[in-house]
């Protein structure tokens, strides 16, 4: 992938599709095709097959589709698995019949086993039932993933899965209703700070483990691996320490300054027990992550309140 090369950013309105193609920018990357608002909406495959007739995109990193937490997989898995579906066919589709060097496309650690052996490598995908918290999300991922290695072993396309670890940082989804584990427990914390509320409620036990990546980090891991990794299967994007839930709202809770009592809900779900991966495959290539944990909270936080994003129906945090 050259400096010159026509790439698009698949999602660029997305979290992690926000920070590749600020980094892609940063490196010098001149010729970035479909940057929002010129993006086509994706699940329709009409726009998607113009938009790669027109731009004829040398290299496409997929990161596109809905997301959300345990609230919005409970709430909303018709919609979550409908536009993670659509858009992952109607862009690999494309992608291939407009010859794309290299595709990346970028799944979810959701698609492990509920119960895979931890840390989950990437030969235990398909090996058990999903967790049931977000299994319509996590089926649309696999069916992305194996599309992609449908079309490499019918026509040889150079597409390539990565599986990445909890991601978060600046222009992440802040709403307690649809916000994942770190910016929901940050959004509720700075509102109950700010109003001085003695108590936050977080959902489930505290005990479930997760393995949270800066999301800089992981458009660093995405640049490497599209650079680097051609291999046939899925290839985790981790390498941090995973911390209970319990572990990361009291760390947020001293980010934030709130000296309140966290209060976990155990009649809400849990999700998966343990979600870590094992990321010796990537690590051993060379890659690993450059950014504190405690530093990404700090920056995330300060760039909450730069934006001042608010939400102030709902009363509880939860994992995902």
């Amino acid at each position: 992938m050259h400096h010159d090369s026509t790439i698009y950013v698949a999602g660029g309105d997305t979290l992690l599709g926000r920070a590749l193609l600020e980094r892609l920018q940063r490196e010098g990357f001149r010729n970035l095709v479909g940057v929002p608002p010129s993006e086509p909406d994706l699940t329709d495959p009409h726009q998607v097959e113009l938009f790669f007739r027109e731009a004829r995109p040398e290299y496409v990193f997929h990161v596109a589709g809905m997301s959300g937490g345990i609230l919005a997989n409970q709430t909303r898995p018709a919609e979550l698995m409908l536009d993670n579906l659509l858009v992952g066919t109607n862009v690999i589709q494309q992608a291939h019949r407009y010859h794309v060097t290299r595709l990346l496309y970028v799944a979810s650690s959701c698609s492990y086993p509920r119960l895979a052996p931890q840390p989950m490598r990437e030969d235990s995908l398909l090996t058990g039932p999903l967790e049931p918290t977000n299994d319509a999300y996590a089926l649309a991922k696999l069916a992305g993933w194996k599309l992609c290695d449908a079309f490499r072993r019918q026509y040889g396309s150079c597409f390539i899965t990565a599986i990445p670890a909890n991601a978060f940082g600046p222009h992440d989804d802040f709403s307690l209703q649809g916000g994942h584990v770190i910016p929901s427990l940050m959004q509720r914390m700075h509102q109950a700070r700010t109003t001085g509320e003695k108590e936050v409620v977080v959902w489930g036990s505290g005990t479930p483990r997760r393995e949270f990546l800066y999301i800089h980090d992981l458009a660093d891991a995405c640049l490497f691996v599209m650079h680097r990794y051609e291999g046939p299967s899925p290839i985790n994007l981790g390498g941090q320490q995973d911390l209970s839930i319990r572990e990361i709202a009291t760390l947020i809770a001293d980010v934030v300054g709130y000296r309140g009592k966290l209060r976990f809900d155990t009649s809400k779900p849990d999700g998966m027990p343990r979600k870590v991966l094992d990321s010796t495959r990537l690590l051993a290539m060379g890659w690993k992550p450059s950014t504190p944990l405690r530093i990404a909270l700090e920056n995330t936080y300060n760039w909450f309140l730069a934006h001042q994003v608010r939400e102030d129906t709902v009363h509880v945090c939860q994992p995902v």
